[in-house]
């Protein structure tokens, strides 16, 4: 099995460069690349336990480094999209904060975390829910069985290229006002239909 990294169509952006963009992109390649790299050697060590261990700890930081950014930059692609006010999303973010504003409130604080890692909205399928989550690096902390509805990355190679590190909060209201919602509707609906 070999992973391809995927190609996203992400237009022009309010705030976040091109130049941003095609490097970060870089980046997510590099996590595609090492997937690749660490299955190869798992089957090449399989009677080297020391090796396999190393290898499968390794995996989860690529791996999650890979699939986190193809969320991140599926979210961006089309052109900006509002939030359809009365879309199943909207109904269960003012479900669960009272209103898509206190929602958007919530996730914009988790992503301000110190520290490097990603803001996730996940639903849970189980208890029928909604919830933010703040993910270390790319890996620690991620839910068992929860769904990714949109995440934004907040590792410094996402923003600093355009924004001073005191500028986080401009980039995170940047990506926000740059995402497609009509994406992020259908990860809720592909999540909450199960």
């Amino acid at each position: 099995m070999t992973y391809t990294a995927k190609t996203f169509d992400i237009p022009a952006l309010k705030g976040i460069s091109q130049t941003n963009i095609d490097e970060h992109l870089k980046l997510y390649s590099g996590y595609v690349k090492h997937v690749n790299l660490i299955l190869e050697e798992i089957k090449r060590d399989s009677d080297n336990p020391y090796a396999q261990s190393e290898m499968q700890r390794r995996l989860g930081f690529e791996f999650d480094g890979m699939r986190n950014h193809e969320y991140y930059f599926a979210s961006l692609e089309g052109e900006a999209k509002a939030l359809g006010q009365e879309s199943a999303l909207a109904q269960a973010l003012a479900q669960e904060w009272g209103s898509v504003e206190n929602w958007l409130t919530s996730f914009k604080a988790l992503a301000k975390t110190r520290g490097i890692g990603w803001a996730i909205l996940y639903y849970d399928y189980e208890q029928k829910k909604l919830m933010n989550v703040w993910v270390d690096e790319q890996h620690l902390g991620h839910l068992t069985g929860l769904k990714w509805i949109i995440g934004i990355d907040m590792w410094e190679h996402s923003f600093v290229a355009d924004y001073q590190p005191s500028g986080k909060g401009q980039y995170i209201d940047d990506f926000m006002a740059n995402v497609n919602w009509s994406v992020i509707e259908q990860n809720y609906k592909n999540a909450s239909d199960k």
